[in-house]
């Protein structure tokens, strides 16, 4: 293994294992959390498709109910490989990742996976890297009721603590205010759980 690609396998896993300084800022740990995906994810629709949005970082996952958090979790653990090769492939070694969902909603719809993007802080964050979990996925077209799913790559610097936007072929959607809003009010709930009684799944 080249020294660069020691370095990004590392960073790589470090997200995976939950990037260990967003857990320290929230102490919020795992077992706890009562959300639905839906409660959170980012949704909207150019009239073809519809897109969803979920973010894979801890400091959100955490807060999605015992079952929505370990399937996360184990759905990023098998694709770490991938994970790891698209961001060495993009030079970037701390990816923040993020589930896209494209959706048909009329026959023979096509998608362009680039076209989405995140706005946070002022800055706008292009896709660095996408690792494809649907075999439909490289055709780009979908048909009525067909979806195509990926996990996006993107620079670091993104913060889910804060508003942004999500962008598609000139559609701009800011629906993530309301989930912070729900991410907030959930974290305070799930740090009075954890302090009455041991996680969901304990003995």
């Amino acid at each position: 293994m080249t020294p660069r690609r020691h370095v990004v396998a590392f960073v790589c896993l470090g997200v995976l294992a939950s990037c260990n300084a967003l857990v320290a800022q929230d102490t919020v740990p795992p077992g706890y959390g009562t959300l639905k995906r839906d409660d959170i994810v980012v949704r909207f629709a150019t009239g073809n498709i519809e897109i969803q949005c979920l973010p894979l970082d801890e400091q959100v996952i955490r807060l999605l109910a015992t079952d929505t958090y370990k399937s996360l979790t184990q759905l990023m653990q098998s694709r770490q490989d991938d994970i790891t090769a698209a961001a060495e492939r993009a030079g970037v070694v701390k990816p923040t990742l993020v589930l896209v969902t494209f959706y048909g909603l009329v026959p023979q719809t096509r998608f362009n996976p680039e076209d989405l993007n995140i706005s946070s802080r002022g800055r706008l964050f292009r896709p660095a890297g996408i690792v494809p979990l649907s075999p439909t996925w490289g055709s780009y077209q979908l048909d009525a009721r067909q979806q195509a799913v990926a996990i996006y790559l993107f620079e670091d610097g993104i913060t889910f603590r804060e508003s942004l936007s999500v962008s598609y072929q000139g559609l701009t959607n800011e629906s993530w205010g309301r989930a912070l809003r729900l991410l907030d009010q959930e974290r305070s709930r799930v740090r009075a759980r954890a302090q009455a009684s041991p996680p969901t799944g304990s003995p």
